[in-house]
């Protein structure tokens, strides 16, 4: 094992906290390795970029010698979990569930090491407590301390309703640390709450507490809002390799760095490598492309990330563009609506003729047809195609 400074160091990258960081130094100081948890409640069957932090964070742990548990919530996604909800969500079937959890585990393992993964389900655990089991548990909370989260405030402030099931998710998380005896859990930093209820249970219960790591919820490529498939600012990992490579290569460049730390297997120390090269006049859509070949890399293998440059945005009748795709730079001091973006871009004659095609279906984006409300982003990159013939890669930089 390397030691406790560098293995912390590790654990660190990108994490928002760690709590109690003493407490985590003292076990690491055993030499031995440590049950780590991050628990995932299969709510949906495609996972996107932002839910691959916790797991990446599972890997660097694995890579350290300790013993990582996958922890599917087949249990606890029929209960909903209400963290940052302000409104009860409606509880999933068992047969989604494990639909949903079979597809889970197909995606993480092209992170994690199937071989030194431990997969869980909470369900083994929580069929078997009987409702007296379930009583204890509840017991060792009270409503003023739930009432204290802040989503649970708000939702009881607001005169929103709250199902008494909502209560139990937190101690059914909680108790699965119990029942996995886990040293260290994982977790975003909107189950802050979920994740201390597990430190609070295990003493209750007569465990050390487990020592905990809340990760960001990493931002979407607008980068405002966190990633989400709703709000279509997300890359999902099982998305076509073009669409994955463009998506990314096209991001803010703001943003890239963010996306380095959280998502790359790249050291640090390679990374503010890159920083200083931008610094020094390096192009950052090159940069990008890097992370972007290493993420097409690891989720669809090293002959996708080779080509994937050649089928991102919009397609020729091959089905591929050019390698000589022209380059259109143009600056701006704010975003650009669309029409202005392919005018001075050269792909159309006049703003008339954008009008036109925008109005007819004639405009795509990244190979989705846009209308005139679409605008340009100032720091982003997308492949703009007007009519049949006529596209290019567009960079808006800022003024």
């Amino acid at each position: 094992m390397k030691s406790v400074e560098e293995q912390l160091a590790l654990i660190k990258r990108g994490a928002e906290e760690v709590l109690v960081e003493a407490e985590l130094v003292e076990k690491l100081k055993r030499g031995q390795p440590l049950r780590i948890k991050a628990g995932f409640d299969p709510t949906a069957p495609d996972l996107h970029l932002g839910h691959t932090v916790l797991i990446n964070k599972l890997r660097q742990f694995q890579e350290l010698g300790h013993q990582v548990i996958f922890l599917i919530g087949d249990f606890t996604g029929m209960i909903g979990d209400p963290s940052g909800k302000s409104a009860t969500r409606p509880p999933l079937t068992r047969e989604q569930v494990l639909d949903n959890a079979e597809t889970y585990k197909q995606q993480v393992f092209k992170i994690l090491d199937p071989s030194k993964t431990e997969v869980a389900f909470n369900s083994t655990w929580m069929d078997q407590l009987k409702p007296a089991d379930f009583i204890r548990l509840a017991s060792q909370y009270t409503v003023a301390r739930m009432l204290e989260r802040d989503d649970f405030d708000k939702r009881y402030t607001s005169n929103q309703p709250i199902a008494i099931h909502e209560f139990l998710y937190p101690l059914v998380q909680g108790y699965d640390s119990v029942a996995l005896k886990a040293d260290v859990e994982l977790g975003g930093t909107d189950q802050k709450f979920n994740l201390l209820m597990g430190r609070e249970l295990q003493r209750a219960y007569g465990q050390e507490s487990q020592c905990i790591v809340t990760m960001p919820l990493l931002e979407g490529l607008d980068g405002v809002k966190k990633m989400s498939k709703s709000l279509g600012n997300y890359v999902g990992i099982q998305e076509a390799p073009g669409v994955m490579y463009n998506k990314l290569v096209s991001m803010p460049d703001a943003l890239m760095w963010r996306y380095f730390e959280l998502l790359s297997f790249r050291s640090m120390e390679e990374i503010e490598q890159f920083k200083r090269d931008v610094e020094q006049g390096a192009n950052p859509r090159d940069i990008k492309i890097k992370l972007a070949e290493e993420l097409v890399a690891r989720f669809h293998g090293e002959e996708a990330a080779a080509n994937a440059h050649r089928s991102a945005g919009n397609r020729m009748k091959d089905g591929e563009l050019p390698e000589d795709l022209p380059e259109v730079e143009l600056v701006s001091a704010e975003d650009m609506p669309i029409s202005s973006v392919l005018n001075k871009a050269g792909l159309v004659k006049n703003a008339a003729v954008a009008r036109d095609l925008l109005g007819s279906g004639g405009v795509r984006v990244d190979g989705e047809v846009v209308d005139r409300a679409f605008l340009f982003k100032v720091g982003s990159t997308h492949v703009c195609q007007a009519g049949k013939k006529a596209f290019a890669r567009v960079t808006l930089k800022a003024e």
